[in-house]
């Protein structure tokens, strides 16, 4: 089911955009919703999927929630059955486009962008601004972004017994080399 389901989101991106596109599906995707004294909250997901329209600067990625992993296990089993529902809402997207952008003037320095979109998680749907940091590499385009999204953006409810250990400002971290 999940593959059925990736597959037809990556085929619908893909349709979406012009022949010419970069992807990738080892895109990573860490958040913290840690607060200070109490324990790590953290976990990473290495097999997100991110693709580029390097003609529009469209962009659209994708992040099963099954696939985050936290150290531990029983942390795991909370995220996903207490706090996302990841049974009711598999994924994360979002669909974008990069502000300015033009492939060709990617040089190996880093530059700064401004990606504007919707994310969809949890069921909700919010517009968001992030800035990203975007270079050539290789044969392929580096993007890097962090940003914080709010629980109750996306109605996660954080139950009152651990409101105190967990924070409703998620630190997110995106890491992609796309080709």
């Amino acid at each position: 089911m999940k593959t059925k389901l990736l597959s037809l989101l990556i085929i619908v991106s893909m349709s979406s955009f012009a022949q010419t596109k970069m992807v990738t599906k080892t895109g990573k995707i860490t958040f913290e919703a840690s607060v200070p004294a109490f324990e790590e909250i953290k976990a990473k997901n290495e097999s997100t999927t991110v693709v580029l329209n390097p003609a529009t600067g469209e962009i659209a990625s994708l992040a099963l929630i099954k696939g985050f992993r936290f150290k531990v296990a029983l942390m795991e089993e909370h995220f996903n059955e207490n706090y996302m529902e990841s049974d009711t809402y598999p994924k994360a997207t979002f669909k974008g486009k990069i502000e300015n952008f033009d492939v060709s003037k990617l040089t190996a320095a880093a530059q700064s962008y401004t990606i504007k979109g919707k994310m969809e998680m949890h069921g909700k749907t919010k517009d968001i601004t992030i800035t990203a940091s975007i270079k050539k590499s290789g044969d392929g385009v580096d993007i890097d972004s962090n940003f914080t999204l709010n629980t109750d953006d996306y109605g996660i409810d954080i139950p009152s017994v651990v409101s105190k250990k967990v924070s409703k400002k998620v630190s997110v971290k995106l890491d992609a080399t796309l080709k």
